[in-house]
């Protein structure tokens, strides 16, 4: 049976691709040019130093200081990507900052469409991160999260990653057992989070489980709360709006592989296992992503 593709770019969106664009400076810069995808996709597995480097180079990725080598060895584990560079992921998101787009559209259950514009994402990143500089973090100390897919969860972990903090987050509608197996283990200097949710049209009340997790994980030195189901207050907590800082932003200038935050594994076979993610790796694979689209 022949298999027909679902979906195929036309011609136009390939021309105006980022992957065209990519495939474009390749031949330009390096010399290179490849039939088709499928001979791209090899060269960026067999020369790996090659393809990781074209990639920092076409998206001319900002670091205060160079890297000496791609590549230390290809080997799993303990590769070691980009040494020498010192480089912040979240100064390489705003570098891109623009007044004709806004940088989130948000909407749920209880927000209509909104959208944000750069300007004020870097506005309240900033605000926090000064507050969160003032609560005593530094980089390496963990920020855990218990909140949605809100701007309050993207400011936030822009915030940490502009500070050298490390994020992780769990979603609100998890249990508790379930949040402090994972945050135990990784013991965060700040928590944050949310109130509440609303889904389906049911309001979920989660004051009782943010009450159970900051007693439950003493390492906890703040709490700021997210007022997002109603206008809430826990004893000893600060409120999301009454932070405040006058200081501009700014950002910790880190190796390749400073931890940028902490996933999990599932904790179906034994508790859940943390997952670290670096601001250089992550950064590096992001922009794979987007030079490999036809829509971008």
């Amino acid at each position: 049976m022949i298999e027909t593709p679902i979906w195929s770019p036309t011609a136009e969106r390939k021309a105006e691709s980022r992957l065209t664009e990519y495939l474009k400076w390749l031949e330009r810069e390096k010399g290179l040019r490849f039939a088709d995808y499928d001979a791209l996709w090899r060269w960026s597995v067999d020369e790996l130093e090659a393809f990781w480097e074209s990639i920092w180079q076409f998206f001319e990725v900002r670091a205060s200081q160079p890297y000496t080598r791609v590549l230390d060895a290809r080997r799993m584990p303990g590769a070691k990507w980009f040494e020498g560079a010192r480089l912040n992921l979240a100064e390489n998101a705003f570098r891109h900052a623009t007044a004709s787009r806004p940088a989130l559209v948000f909407r749920s259950e209880i927000a209509p469409l909104t959208e944000v514009p750069w300007a004020e994402l870097e506005r309240e990143v900033a605000r926090l991160a000064g507050a969160l500089r003032a609560m005593g973090v530094a980089p390496g100390d963990r920020v855990a999260a218990f909140v949605p897919n809100i701007p309050q969860s993207m400011i936030a972990f822009l915030a940490c990653a502009s500070l050298g903090a490390i994020w992780s987050s769990c979603a609100p509608d998890m249990g508790a057992p379930s949040v402090l197996e994972r945050f135990r283990q990784i013991e965060p200097k700040v928590l944050i989070a949310v109130d509440g949710y609303r889904y389906g049209g049911k309001d979920f009340d989660r004051l009782g489980v943010v009450e159970e997790l900051r007693s439950k994980l003493p390492s906890v030195e703040r709490l700021i709360l997210i007022s997002y189901l109603k206008n809430s207050f826990l004893e000893n907590s600060t409120g999301w709006n009454d932070l405040s800082s006058t200081e501009k932003l700014s950002f910790a200038q880190l190796p390749f592989d400073h931890p940028l935050w902490i996933v999990y594994s599932s904790g179906t076979s034994g508790p859940p296992k943390p997952i670290v993610h670096g601001h250089g790796g992550m950064l590096m694979n992001t922009l794979k992503s987007l030079a490999f689209e036809w829509d971008l």
